[in-house]
């Protein structure tokens, strides 16, 4: 156990309020003219204490890290705070008319969000690609309370409100049940079983929620009302993200809990050095001298909450683990690195032991007990499937388990062979390696009913001789292709700089699209990229940010000049980003329009 918040090494002064090893460079220094963004932000202005490891040698602005060239500061809370969070992060909500702002514009983008993707979010009056399996499972849970088996060709009848093809059997399907209660929430919010919009009320509210949360996240994350809506837009009109708020598959839940509970971990991060920074003030006023293990920080509520979020992005879809399994990591870094800001002697000991243990236990047993609970309704339903394979099999399994919970384990293990298993060919099968640039999307709608009209039919449908209707789960071609080269951005700001926000914003895709390089060999598809959008949006933002840089010193105007054309350079690049998305979005929303306007948006053959 580590030694009591009291203890303190007086044999090894330090300066008040010094670093530990290293102290970061002071929160004046300004970058040189030209050169890179502060660490600790990229944006406008911040102090870079902020920062995974201080940096042991020069800064970017040229000064040695850790130079004597102050008195040291007084240990103080506000000190202490201005070194955890930032200049910046510390007067973004200080007055009431900045926290309105920041409110104000956050919702403006949501709304945009909300109507694209609630307009005629009912069209097409059918079930698309895997809404085949999702939305009549939804509606079976709401009738039986487990997955019953349809009879055969039972895809017309549903979409007519003819649910009498849904039989008692069980059906035997290979996800957990969380998206599909979601859907199934949304059926019944929106209208019931023979409205097509209420097959994707739930989807349409958590893609449009998902934006307020960018817009609020990436704002924290930079300090930045501005770079924070313009994140929440930019999520708003990409491809991928509208798709599928449009249409009911189980991936846009699954991103909606784990953006959630990303953002309660960067509100828990907030909050911890908040809470950091007060008791070591006060037990430094109480007793001189330099923290051995720091102060402890209680029971932290939103990194609680994460774990009850990621749990339910797990019952969503198993690919949820590898979020908990990456954001449980860099919530102890952020620990390890808040204790050696703070000047506590054994920081690398004290954030592993005081915080990295408690959250492994808060996060991953919250998960874990989360996820169990979610198959509340298998366990409620003796005739779900598998449900009694305990009972038909007393000597197998795992023996020490109740029946009901080894009858589950067993059921998972025949998920994982599934899973583990496919390699059915789909001709919009794609390697992990082109999702980054949305090389091969998946189509999901292309009816030859409208394809083959022709004559007056096709001139009455779309106005010209040959008419088209799409849904192609397509992320903003633009968006993505600056994503990826801002991801090769991030990662060197990362490794050279160690900036936490760049840990941050490339948590979500090294979760999201790293894993799936093991699984290659199975049927994968690029919709499957619609989980880590939110940290592509990211990405990119943090980037723009670092080529805004820094608010300059008015007295510098060549410094002024530069930066309001790199301003003006980052609005244009985000207008022609929108004006892109304007240009798609017909062949996201399912419009009929001539062949030719389709064809002209299919801009590499392997979009076809």
């Amino acid at each position: 156990m580590p030694p009591t918040d009291a203890e303190r090494e007086p044999e090894r002064p330090a300066p008040a309020g010094a670093e530990p090893t290293s102290p970061a460079p002071h929160p004046g220094d300004a970058p040189a003219p030209g050169g890179p963004a502060e660490p600790g932000r990229p944006g406008a202005g911040g102090s870079p204490v902020d920062v995974l490891d201080p940096p042991t040698g020069p800064t970017p602005d040229g000064s040695a890290a850790g130079a004597d060239t102050d008195e040291p500061e007084p240990v103080t809370r506000t000190n202490l705070l201005r070194r955890l969070l930032g200049e910046d992060a510390l007067t973004l909500d200080a007055t009431p008319r900045a926290r309105l702002t920041g409110w104000l514009w956050a919702l403006a983008v949501t709304v945009l969000a909300g109507v694209l993707r609630f307009w005629d979010l009912a069209r097409p009056h059918e079930l698309v690609f895997d809404e085949t399996y999702y939305v009549k499972q939804a509606f079976s849970l709401l009738t039986l309370g487990y997955e019953g088996a349809w009879g055969e060709d039972a895809n017309p009848a549903f979409a007519a409100g003819d649910t009498s093809l849904l039989g008692t059997d069980p059906e035997y399907v290979v996800h957990p049940p969380v998206g599909k209660w979601m859907i199934a929430l949304g059926i019944r919010l929106g209208g019931g079983v023979e409205s097509s919009f209420a097959w994707r009320f739930a989807a349409a509210v958590c893609g449009t929620l998902a934006v307020l949360m960018v817009a609020r996240i990436g704002r924290r994350l930079f300090a930045s009302t501005a770079l924070g809506a313009t994140a929440g837009l930019l999520l708003a009109v990409d491809g991928q993200a509208i798709v599928h708020s449009r249409i009911s598959l189980l991936d846009p839940f699954l991103m909606f809990f784990v953006l959630a509970a990303f953002g309660a971990l960067v509100l828990d991060r907030d909050q911890a050095r908040r809470r950091l920074a007060a008791r070591t003030a006060d037990a430094l006023a109480a007793a001189p001298g330099v923290l051995a293990w720091g102060p402890g920080l209680g029971l932290r509520w939103w990194r609680l909450a994460a774990g009850v979020l990621l749990g339910l992005a797990i019952g969503t879809k198993w690919s949820g683990m590898y979020f908990l399994a990456v954001f449980g990591v860099m919530v102890v870094v952020w620990d390890v690195a808040a204790r050696r800001t703070a000047g506590t002697r054994h920081w690398f000991w004290s954030g592993v032991l005081r915080d990295g243990v408690p959250a492994f236990v808060t996060m991953v047993g919250t998960a874990a007990v989360v996820y169990v609970g979610t198959w509340w309704s298998w366990f409620a339903s003796p005739q779900a499937w598998g449900r009694q394979w305990a009972v038909e099999n007393p000597d197998q399994g795992v023996p020490w388990l109740p029946p009901a919970l080894r009858s589950l384990w067993h059921y998972h293990e025949d998920m994982w062979r599934f899973h583990n298993g496919l390699e059915t060919p789909h001709s919009y099968a794609a390697h992990p390696l082109g999702w980054i640039v949305q090389w091969r999307p998946t189509s999901y709608f292309y009816p030859s009913e409208v394809s083959s009209l022709t004559g007056e039919a096709a001139q009455q449908a779309c106005g010209a001789d040959a008419c088209s209707q799409a849904i192609l789960a397509l992320g903003n071609p633009l968006l993505w292709w600056a994503g990826a080269a801002a991801v090769l951005v991030a990662l060197f700001w990362l490794v050279r700089y160690r900036d936490w926000r760049a840990a941050a914003v490339l948590s979500g895709i090294v979760a999201g699209w790293a894993p799936w390089f093991l699984y290659a060999h199975r049927t994968i598809f690029t919709f499957y990229s619609v989980a880590f959008v939110p940290w592509v949006v990211l990405t990119l933002v943090y980037v723009l940010g670092l080529l805004i840089g820094p608010r300059p010193d008015p007295a510098r105007r060549h410094e002024v000049r530069a930066h309001r054309r790199a301003v003006v350079a980052v609005g244009v690049f985000v207008a022609v980003v929108v004006a892109v998305s304007a240009f798609f979005y017909p062949v996201w929303a399912g419009w009929v329009v001539p062949w030719q306007q389709w064809h002209i948006r299919m801009w590499l053959p392997t979009w076809i």
